[in-house]
């Protein structure tokens, strides 16, 4: 979702359109249309940001192979930023054009750093190690005063 943002930041910074470089993803399905489509639509938000989504989710995979939750925060910090990397070459020099992002000429190259520097953000956090519980404190029963400690008021 932090790549989502960091796209439709850039999107509205350089092309004056929020939705345009979510649209682009949706190219996918649309090949060539929906890297031109600017304006938001059920047929290329939806469509490009459940291919985005899907596609970190995806990657998000990959990271968790690489067990960041054993790993103190600059080996996560690595990982998620290797993962990303990872996830840009074969986005964008490994698969056939149309099944890259596309949003590229929507965001410059500035928001693609951002968008992959996002990704690698949201990997990292989602990591993070998880606060221990406290331990269940045990309930006893409550004796009534003369009781035996069995509860059955016998003695």
């Amino acid at each position: 979702m932090l790549s989502t943002v960091a796209v439709s930041i850039f999107s509205r910074r350089h092309c004056g359109a929020t939705a345009a470089g979510t649209n682009a993803a949706s190219q996918w399905i649309w090949y060539p249309r929906a890297r031109h489509v600017a304006r938001p639509s059920p047929m290329y938000t939806l469509s490009g940001y459940a291919i985005h989504h899907a596609s970190s989710l995806l990657w998000g995979g990959v990271y968790e192979t690489t067990r960041p939750r054993q790993a103190a925060l600059p080996g996560r910090v690595a990982r998620a930023a290797g993962v990303a990397t990872l996830a840009y070459v074969v986005d964008y020099h490994l698969v056939p054009r149309r099944f890259s992002p596309g949003f590229e000429h929507r965001i410059g190259a500035a928001g693609m750093c951002a968008a992959y520097a996002a990704f690698a953000v949201g990997l990292l956090l989602a990591s993070r190690p998880r606060k221990a519980r406290p331990a269940r404190v045990a309930r006893t029963a409550r004796r009534l005063p003369g009781t035996a400690p069995g509860g059955t008021g016998e003695q």
